[in-house]
């Protein structure tokens, strides 16, 4: 990658996040992906007293059915198992493929075990912060949510990424898809909308040019 495109690639990664501040809340949300970095970021606020439930949404997605035969949300609760969360204190919703149904079949699952939790801490991949945050105040608006991600610098995500199976390239082209689903998606119904500065968009249509086009939606 060139100088100059790794700073087309770093300016997407500033976008995507949204630098909530934690706060306490009635329920971790983590949802679930390829990044088992994501489920040891939620075990620690867990046991960081952030807040008293920890669940995991996820089944098999559009990368992890090709990688792993059981649900994301199974694997990833066992990370916290083993990082010291009691059982009890774990939700897990397994059939998830996408973010929209990470909030929808989360909030029929509380509703199925009579939970109600008003706040919410969302855990996610670190180029996902935004979109998660526009998925879920679509899907669920009226409880408060402020997201978070592993503390990860760029670089130090691309060269410590816990999973083999995707290069630093990789993990650029979905930053990419994920930037054209925040801007297409409001459209579909699937987030709120989310305003895009234009040199955040020219970065996006540099990646594009260059080949990093592997994870675009069809449009």
């Amino acid at each position: 990658m060139t100088d100059y495109l790794r700073e087309q690639a770093l300016k997407l990664w500033n976008y995507h996040h949204i630098n909530h501040q934690l706060e306490k809340a009635d329920a971790i949300l983590v949802l679930c992906s390829h990044d088992l970095r994501v489920a040891e970021r939620g075990a620690d606020l867990f046991l960081e007293g952030w807040a008293p439930l920890l669940i995991f949404s996820g089944g098999l997605g559009v990368i992890t059915k090709f990688m792993w035969s059981e649900p994301e949300a199974e694997l990833f609760a066992r990370i916290a198992l083993r990082m010291g969360v009691p059982a009890e204190r774990i939700l897990i919703e397994n059939r998830s493929s996408n973010t929209g149904e990470n909030v929808l079949f989360t909030k029929q699952l509380l509703e199925e075990r009579n939970l109600n939790p008003e706040t919410f801490i969302v855990v996610q991949k670190p180029y996902m912060e935004r979109r998660s945050f526009a998925t879920f105040k679509k899907v669920w608006p009226e409880k408060h949510v402020i997201v978070t991600s592993p503390q990860d610098s760029f670089d130090i995500y691309l060269s410590m990424y816990t999973n083999p199976a995707l290069t630093p390239d990789d993990v650029i082209s979905i930053m990419v898809g994920d930037l054209q689903r925040i801007k297409t998606y409001p459209d579909k119904g699937f987030q709120i909308q989310q305003d895009i500065p234009n040199d955040v968009w020219v970065a996006y249509e540099a990646l594009v040019k260059a080949g990093y086009d592997r994870h675009l939606a069809p449009i």
